[in-house]
C-alpha cells in the first residue's frame, strides 16, 4: 500500500495555494478499480470572489466521480477549493472550471459538480456540470441540496 500513496501536502504543513491555478492536486491508487462506486466531496462552505465587486460569493459544491484508476486525495482537494477565496470568477466559470481539473487531472469513468450559489442581488445561480455518461447499474444519489426559497 505504500507505493500508492505518493502525495506531496499529505501529512506535512502546507500553505494555501494563492490561486486555483497554482493549487496542487494530488491522487492516489483507487484499491478498487475493478468496481464501480460514486465517491462523493461536499464543500458547504466554498467562498470566492465576485470578478466585477470583489464581494465574496459563497456556495455549495457537490462533487461525485465514479473512479477509475485514481482518486482525489482530500488535504490536497481542500487546499485547491480553498484557493478560490482570494480569486475573482463568475459562479458559472468557476463551477465547471474546478469539474474539468478535476475530470483532466482523474480521468474518472464519469464525474458531475453542482454548484448551488447563494444568492446575491436576490437570484441564486446553480451551475451543473458533468464528464462521460454515468456508467450502467451505479447508484448515484441526488445531491441533496434543498432548491432556495427566499422569503415566500
Amino acid at each position: 500500500m505504500a507505493d500508492t500513496i505518493k502525495t506531496l501536502v499529505l501529512g506535512q504543513p502546507t500553505a494555501i495555494p494563492d490561486s486555483p491555478e497554482a493549487a496542487v492536486l494530488d491522487r492516489v491508487a483507487n484499491p478498487h478499480p475493478d468496481t464501480m462506486y460514486v465517491a462523493r466531496f461536499t464543500a458547504p462552505e466554498f467562498t470566492t470572489l465576485c470578478p466585477v465587486t470583489g464581494q465574496p460569493d459563497f456556495a455549495h459544491l457537490v462533487i461525485d466521480y465514479v473512479p477509475k484508476a485514481w482518486l482525489v486525495e482530500s488535504k490536497s482537494l481542500k487546499l485547491y477549493l480553498t484557493a478560490f477565496r482570494n480569486y475573482g470568477g463568475f459562479h458559472e466559470g468557476t463551477t465547471v472550471a474546478i469539474g474539468k481539473r478535476l475530470s483532466e487531472f482523474l480521468e474518472p469513468h464519469y464525474l458531475r459538480i453542482g454548484g448551488y450559489w447563494y444568492p446575491r442581488g436576490g437570484i441564486p445561480i446553480d451551475v451543473f456540470w458533468q464528464s462521460g455518461t454515468l456508467p450502467q447499474g451505479v447508484w448515484l444519489p441526488d445531491q441533496g441540496v434543498a432548491p432556495y426559497r427566499g422569503r415566500g
